[in-house]
Parts: C-alpha cells; structure tokens; sequence
C-alpha cells in the first residue's frame, strides 16, 4: 500500500467508522532471544538448548487504540488459520475493521476470498503494505517486545512450555496498551 493509498484507506476507515488493525505473523523457536546480561566480566552465562526447527506460528493484529489479538498454532499458518483469525478479530473487537496487513499467500487464500464473499466483506475491509517496507507495520514491534523483551533469553523445553511462555508474555503486553499504541509511533504511520 503505497502511502497515498493509507491515506485513502484512513479516509474510508473514518467515513464508515471502522477501527483500523494491522496484522502480521511470527514463528517463535525454542531457540532463545539472546540478548545481552548484567553478568559479571569474563564469566560468560551460558545457554543449552535443544537444537530443532519446531516452532509456534502466531499471528496477530493490534489496533491504534491499543489492543492486542492474537492466534497461536504449534504448525505452519495457512489460509484457513487467516480466515478464522479474521472471524475471531471481528468479534473480539465488536466493529467494522480496516485491516491492513502484508501480501503473503495465505492472506490471499481461497479461504479467505471465500469469507469476504459470503457476507463478510461489510464488516471486514482489506488493504496490504507495500512488500518492500516492513517496518511500516507496528505489529512488526510486538514481535520485536515479545522476542527480546518478554522472552529474551528464555530456555524452554518444549513447545508446551514455549507456549504457556507466550501465553504469559502476550497477556502482560495485553494489560499495557500504551505499550502497544507506542507501536504506531514507532512505525511513523500517523493513524
């Protein structure tokens, strides 16, 4: 979505009095968030992890007014998570959505095109960013926080464990929406 477009997108989230939410996803490993530590000079903290690429797919929206939704599966997102995530986002926040977010395939699934057909489109709108710029979307920055905020240098065991984890860390930012309007900020959107 060229920056044109966001203004036109912003003009008609007005118009018909719809609350703007920018979506994105996220693969959290039990690879650890390595950041750095207050440990003392010369004694380097070690981490031992459990070398694998099983990981949790989240995807997640937040709004400008400072809400957080997520959906989380110990698998691959595909078309059908998008559609359902969409139905869940609208219910969780009771109005007409502006929902912009990036061109990836499974937002153009079948599954999807299917949902706004059978009567969804009054109530969902859809605009995509550009692919070339991430850092347009403020939800880039919740995975940022979760990852080397909330999670940093988080050893888990499992995916179980990773997902009480994260569980707990989404709830936290969930409680601080100031934290989570920051991200708009952050992004230079102007919304």
């Amino acid at each position: 979505m060229a920056e044109g477009s966001l203004a036109g997108a912003q003009k008609k989230a007005r118009r018909e009095n719809r609350m703007i939410a920018c979506v994105d996803e996220a693969a959290f490993y039990l690879l650890p968030g390595v950041v750095r530590t207050y440990a003392p000079r010369g004694e380097t903290p070690l981490l031992k992890v459990l070398l694998t690429r099983r990981h949790l797919s989240v995807m997640s929206a937040v709004t400008t007014t400072g809400q957080l939704a997520t959906l989380t599966r110990q698998r691959s997102m595909t078309g059908e998570d998008s559609s359902l995530f969409l139905r869940h986002l609208s219910y969780y926040l009771g109005q007409k959505l502006l929902v912009i977010w990036d061109c990836l395939n499974i937002h153009r699934a079948e599954e999807v095109k299917t949902l706004l057909s059978c009567g969804w489109a009054g109530l969902i709108h859809l605009e995509e960013f550009p692919t070339y710029a991430p850092d347009l979307n403020p939800d880039e920055s919740v995975w940022n926080h979760l990852k080397y905020v909330e999670l940093r240098n988080l050893r888990c065991t499992d995916l179980d464990h990773l997902a009480t984890e994260l569980a707990l860390a989404i709830r936290r930012m969930r409680h601080n929406p100031g934290l989570i309007r920051s991200f708009f900020a952050e992004a230079k959107l102007g919304l």
